[in-house]
């Protein structure tokens, strides 16, 4: 919790005025038994009735002052845990939103939900009632117990006692019951992660029948949760009992004493009716005390999981503007002193990075190799290959051979873990945060569009573009008859995650959304595979036709999306296994010609096939007819 005490820096006067304004309420419930014992002892026991009624107005002061210390530290208390809670929050989020995929893979969705929501809630009720009683109950014990020895000393020791061994109860059972919470927490975690994965997969489950396995494993996980939960509770629910069987052998041996003592003379009658209301008082503090360290020792352990995502931080760093804007600089002088070297001053590690222009390459790949965070496996190794400004690249290969890993490398969503990348002459690490992006337009493999109309999702891509821009990146993205279907056209409402939209229309307009922007490059990581051939080649030459030198990237499993890019990229099992165009490599590279084959081969030609491809021709007839089925 220490480690969020910051988000305290806006409402230092609300936070140190609710716990004063509850110990001024807590001052005027420690006075209401020396009236009470005074009414009795100097007003009824002496027929003073003036006197009962001066210290019963005096009560009813009491009463009144106290409710308005108690409405005044409720209104300072709720201020201050909803505005630490709503600063905490929304610094959580753009913390989560500077995370890179790496540390994004890591930790997963839905915790990182969880910690937002339910674990920010319980951080906010915990300190809402730390500061109405965390100080409030532990004054009224200890003011009780010292009214108690100004009372009567001997009574007063039977307080004390009682107090210590109350701690002594409450303190043990938080000691157990903190682990607990935490695992009560991560539990939960579990719990909505298979929530989520369900109802965002309810169609693949109802179309294999999967109900009844998925609401088994529900069903064993929300079983674990309620078993933790309900340990905890009863363990929890001890501290009623116990503080209650303490108390209660206490007030017995109160009376006891206390009967014994007036009937001696040593005390009155009043005296032990104002130390019986301290007891009641200690009572119903320590109950509350008790339920109070339950909820805090909750909201800590929440805090201690918001602060562990805190603590986390991005593994990319980027250089400031103005460093970079220099380092740009430095290296046009020293590629022009070099006479076009311009590795000749760089440092050892990195090449000194080439400024824009147009004589650099649009990318290039300096050995480059992959590998995921907890994972033993390269997804990329050794990958070279270098493009110019203006080229269209196809990037083809089979499912898992890192096509994706490979565009994803570009506008650095992932670092290399070993080689080189440049984009536009630069090294992807010199380019300042948001720099690099802005220059590359992202078609995702799974098209995504937010609540919101269309001409909302489409400024995403460029915010003061035009009317007439908009519609221009619509009809290259063949997604004019979409939007003009829809009625309020560009006000046309999408739902979330566009489910009131197809596979096909999804896509268009999330490629129309990166057209809008203008980039340089263009990366479209299997965004058409929901179109319909025709549509797909008329959308691949509308992108060709634009003008400018944009740089284009197409990663497709079809090799029609591909055959007519400048070069292809042919990837297997991580590594580039051929480079060219359509012709070259349909003539040389004989994994290129199965993939192009088994899609099109009505074009294979009639001659004896290798001792492998006709292993593969065997194996492909053989799953065909099953394919069929």
């Amino acid at each position: 919790m220490s480690r969020l005490l910051r988000f305290f820096r806006h409402y230092k006067k609300e936070t140190l005025l609710a716990p004063l304004f509850k110990l001024f309420e807590a001052l005027m419930n420690l006075l209401v038994p020396l009236v009470v014992a005074r009414i009795i002892d100097q007003g009824i026991a002496a027929s003073n009735r003036p006197l009962i009624i001066r210290c019963f107005i005096f009560l009813i002061v009491l009463a009144v002052a106290g409710m308005l210390f108690a409405f005044v530290a409720q209104w300072f208390a709720a201020k201050s845990s909803v505005g630490f809670t709503t600063e905490m929050r929304q610094e959580l989020f753009d913390h989560i939103q500077s995370l890179s995929y790496t540390e994004l893979d890591t930790l997963g969705t839905d915790t990182l939900i969880t910690r937002m929501t339910s674990d920010a809630n319980q951080v906010q009720a915990g300190i809402n009632m730390a500061l109405r009683l965390l100080l409030r109950s532990p004054l009224i014990v200890l003011g009780s117990i010292l009214m108690a020895f100004t009372i009567d000393a001997k009574s007063a020791l039977i307080f004390l006692v009682a107090t210590l061994v109350l701690f002594a109860v409450v303190f043990a059972i938080m000691l157990v019951s903190i682990p607990l919470f935490r695992k009560s927490q991560r539990a939960l975690d579990r719990l909505l992660g298979i929530t989520r994965e369900n109802l965002s997969g309810v169609r693949v489950i109802r179309a294999f029948c999967k109900e009844e396995a998925e609401i088994q494993e529900f069903d064993e996980r929300n079983a674990y949760l309620t078993r933790t939960n309900e340990f905890v509770g009863r363990l929890s629910a001890l501290m009623n009992p116990a503080s209650f069987l303490i108390v209660n052998i206490s007030i017995i041996l109160l009376i006891q004493l206390g009967a014994v003592r007036v009937n001696a003379g040593s005390m009155e009658q009043g005296q032990v009716v104002a130390l019986y209301n301290y007891l009641a008082a200690i009572i119903i503090e320590l109950i509350k005390f008790a339920s109070l360290l339950v909820s805090i020792n909750k909201s800590l352990a929440c805090a201690d999981r918001i602060a562990d995502v805190f603590d986390i931080q991005s593994s990319m760093t980027y250089p400031p503007a103005i460093a970079a804007a220099a380092q740009v600089n430095s290296a046009s002088a020293s590629t022009d002193m070099t006479s076009g070297n311009p590795d000749a001053s760089g440092p050892a590690d990195r090449p000194a990075a080439v400024p824009d222009g147009s004589g650099a390459d649009a990318v290039r790949f300096t050995d480059v190799s992959l590998t995921y965070a907890g994972s033993d496996e390269t997804a990329l190794e050794d990958i070279s290959f270098s493009v110019r400004r203006g080229q269209t690249i196809g990037i083809i290969g089979s499912t898992g051979s890192g096509k994706s890993s490979l565009v994803n490398l570009i506008p650095r969503f992932y670092d290399a873990t070993r080689g080189r990348v440049d984009v536009l002459g630069r090294d992807v690490r010199d380019y300042p945060k948001g720099d690099l992006i802005a220059k590359i337009g992202v078609v995702p493999q799974k098209a995504l569009l937010f609540e919101g109309s269309i001409r909302d999702n489409l400024l995403w891509g460029q915010a003061d573009a035009t009317d007439e821009e908009l519609w221009e990146a619509i009809a290259r993205a063949q997604a004019t008859e979409v939007v003009k279907g829809k009625e309020g056209g560009l006000d046309a409402l999408i739902e979330q995650g566009g489910r009131n939209l197809s596979g096909g229309q999804k896509q268009r307009l999330t490629i129309a959304r990166a057209l809008v922007k203008k980039p340089e490059l263009l990366i479209m990581d299997d965004s058409a595979s929901a179109l319909d051939f025709a549509t797909d080649a008329a959308l691949r030459q509308a992108i060709r036709k634009m003008a400018g030198s944009l740089t284009i990237f197409i990663v497709s499993q079809r090799a029609s999306s591909i055959r007519s890019a400048d070069r292809i990229l042919l990837l297997d099992d991580g590594r580039l296994v051929g480079s060219g165009n359509h012709e070259e490599l349909l003539a040389k590279n004989q994994i290129y010609q199965e993939i192009y084959y088994s899609q099109f081969p009505e074009e294979k030609p009639n001659r004896p096939p290798s001792d492998e491809t006709a292993s593969i021709s065997s194996t492909q007839g053989k799953e065909a007819p099953d394919e069929d089925k």
